[in-house]
């Protein structure tokens, strides 16, 4: 065996006597040859390890170093190159789970050397193992018809392979088709992604499944199985023509709260905007006049096309695809949890995507910013930062984007009304491409910048001049003074969070959600778009907070990552699954009913269960729940967990001796 000790720079060797654990690991039973160095990792400490292999004829290693989902996977193809079974490693973790724990160098010393000695005992039980190698299906699906779902969608297609895209909207384009320009270029946003979406909507390889969520997920990396859930939207879409006949004909409106954020309305039968894809409107059975008084359809009676059908039902499609992708967007925090700013109570007072469909030429006032009276041009306008994000109240992380697009709302308020605007910021961060300049445009065009974070809004005047005006108290840090700020309008930023219901999306899809509700990836750093569960990859806001460039650069990472899946044909899981001894299982069936991964069936005609090892993740429920102990965790073994125990106890033992032997000989 040889044992390996990285210094880390001065991770561990600033708190560990590395040389001291390298003599100590040299008494280990088996160890042929002990050594350190300053990255063990690197290209220089691969070559010694690979070169001790070959001279010794090591069959087994240890390397103490940093947490194993750094670099196992390193150390095992350094194994390999060498000629030695990768799995005859052992990675003990003396940085994470030592070093960096505590200011003790005597007592990180003494743990260093007690974890050696486990790693060291239990690798000498370890036994050879068989990765199970599965083949990919090229077919993929996309969750989410936001920018990063169909980016993601079009990368995938363009180099030939098939791609399911869901949206549970009617139309694909998500938030970014509210905007009306984007930061800090001023572009249209609808110039840009119009054209992704109708690529989107007409690729020979996408599949376009609107107004549809996934119900169901099973399977594993390169052969999951899909259920998809189609509502009615009581529009034959094979016959219907786009025409917009019957919702010109539909005598039903209602407040259009998702596309038109409430400012607007729409009808019973509707499309989201004009440039949806799908072209094809559905019919809201919530609010039309047939499902709920049985009478009206007008709709049908004058649709050219006869597309109209009342008797439609939701589908339940069965798709399978090799890898998903996950792209659910967000959701904007609801700026009443904050009552002091008054928003729901004073009409004036606006969230940022009211204001965004408020700028769009085809918002419901047609471009124009007005109060809510939809006349009164503001002569002068507050804009709050940070409505619900850096705050320990609320969310304390930074949402990245509020502090971009309310610059770009300052902007375009005073080119469109040359109102007085005023940004009440905490800190201004523009840390992307072209941001700080365009921050420094708004200074020179004469935006007001107040430095702290804005107490209340309110509309009790105290003198004549804040007659009919939103009154912001304020405290500017930079005065040192409270201030109270009269506008005519107020605009808020709320945070960006996380889906209602990321949680159950994520329980279907088989991942985690961090304490905020994000999605969690693999690693934050190494594999910001990979997740715990093999084939599965986020992109976008689900992940956490960004603009739409990181957005697009993330859905082109975590296609990337498919499409490399895919090109390899095959790939070889982990081996460490459990393993049923049929022969002396009673049948009992507790571990069927356990298992997360529902990788255990009924073998009826033997009473035996059967593992699935493509599907089993090696958790280990099955091995603790069984009764009769006839199920092993490869890799898990009990010899192997009994074994790094009993070095840890030598280690202690050890400890003792000495502190015996110093006491005999009368030393303090």
């Amino acid at each position: 065996m040889g044992v390996y000790v990285c210094h880390c720079g001065t991770n561990i060797a600033g708190m560990v006597d590395v040389e001291a654990v390298v003599k100590a690991a040299l008494e280990f039973p088996d160890v042929a040859v002990a050594t350190e160095y300053k990255f063990m990792c690197s290209g220089v400490g691969q070559e010694i390890i690979e070169k001790d292999i070959r001279d010794l004829k090591l069959t087994r290693l240890v390397v103490a170093a940093c947490s194993p989902h750094m670099h196992e996977s390193t150390f095992r193809a350094v194994s390999a190159r060498a000629g030695m079974d990768p799995y005859m490693l052992g990675m003990c973790n003396i940085r994470e789970h030592n070093s960096w724990i505590t200011d003790d160098k005597l007592a990180a010393t003494k743990k260093a050397k007690a974890l050696l000695s486990a790693a060291v005992f239990r690798v000498r039980r370890q036994r050879p193992l068989d990765p199970v190698s599965v083949d990919i299906n090229p077919a993929t699906l996309v969750v989410g018809g936001g920018i990063a779902g169909i980016h993601a969608a079009l990368e995938i297609a363009d180099a030939g392979h098939k791609v399911y895209l869901v949206e549970k909207e009617p139309s694909i384009g998500g938030h970014m088709s509210q905007l009306d320009k984007t930061f800090p270029t001023l572009d249209c946003s609808a110039c840009i992604l119009t054209p992704k979406m109708f690529s989107a909507g007409r690729h020979p390889n996408i599949t376009l499944m609107t107004y549809s969520e996934v119900i169901s997920v099973k399977g594993f990396i390169g052969n999951y199985e899909v259920q998809v859930r189609r509502k009615p939207g009581f529009v034959k879409t094979e016959l219907c023509t786009g025409c917009g006949s019957c919702q010109q004909i539909c005598p039903k409106k209602v407040v259009d709260t998702v596309y038109e954020a409430g400012l607007g309305y729409r009808k019973a039968v509707y499309s989201p905007f004009a440039q949806a894809v799908p072209k094809f409107p559905v019919i809201d059975a919530e609010n039309c006049l047939y499902f709920k008084t049985g009478k009206c359809m007008m709709c049908e009676k004058t649709c050219p096309a006869n597309a109209i059908d009342f008797n439609q039902r939701e589908k339940f499609l069965d798709l399978k695809v090799g890898n998903i992708i996950l792209a659910t967007g967000y959701n904007l925090f609801d700026a009443r949890t904050i009552p002091q700013y008054g928003y729901g109570r004073y009409p004036n007072v606006f969230t940022s995507l009211e204001f965004e469909r408020m700028l769009s030429s085809s918002g419901p006032t047609g471009g124009r910013v007005v109060l809510r009276d939809g006349e009164t041009r503001p002569g002068s306008v507050g804009i709050i930062h940070c409505v619900g994000s850096r705050d320990k109240n609320y969310h304390e992380y930074c949402s990245k984007v509020c502090c971009m697009y309310s610059l770009k709302f300052a902007h375009l308020i005073m080119e469109k009304t040359g109102a007085e605007v005023y940004n009440f910021y905490i800190d201004m961060r523009t840390p992307g491409k072209q941001y700080e300049e365009f921050y420094h445009r708004l200074q020179n065009e004469g935006a007001r910048f107040i430095r702290g974070r804005a107490a209340a809004v309110m509309d009790t005047p105290f003198s004549k001049a804040e007659e009919d005006k939103l009154i912001v108290q304020v405290e500017d840090t930079l005065l040192g003074r409270q201030r109270r700020i009269a506008v005519d309008m107020v605009i808020l930023s709320p945070a960006l969070e996380p889906r209602a219901d990321s949680r159950e999306v994520g329980r279907v899809f088989g991942l985690g959600c961090d304490a905020s509700g994000f999605f969690t990836e693999l690693h934050p750093k190494l594999a910001p778009v990979s997740t715990m569960t093999d084939g599965i990859y986020v992109a976008g806001t689900c992940q956490g907070p960004k603009d739409i460039p990181e957005t697009v650069a993330q859905a082109g990472a975590a296609a990337a990552h498919v499409l490399s899946v895919i090109a390899r044909g095959k790939v070889e899981l982990e081996p460490f699954k459990a393993f049923i001894e049929k022969g002396s299982c009673s049948g009992c069936r507790i571990c069927n009913g356990i298992c997360p991964y529902n990788a255990i069936s009924f073998l009826e005609n033997e009473k035996v269960p059967e593992i699935n090892a493509a599907l089993c993740k090696g958790c280990g429920t099955c091995v603790a729940a069984c009764p009769s102990q006839t199920i092993t965790a490869g890799h898990f073994t009990s010899d192997q967990i009994m074994a790094e125990i009993e070095g840890i106890l030598l280690d202690v033992k050890q400890e003792s001796n000495e502190s015996s032997t110093t006491v005999k000989g009368g030393k303090s």
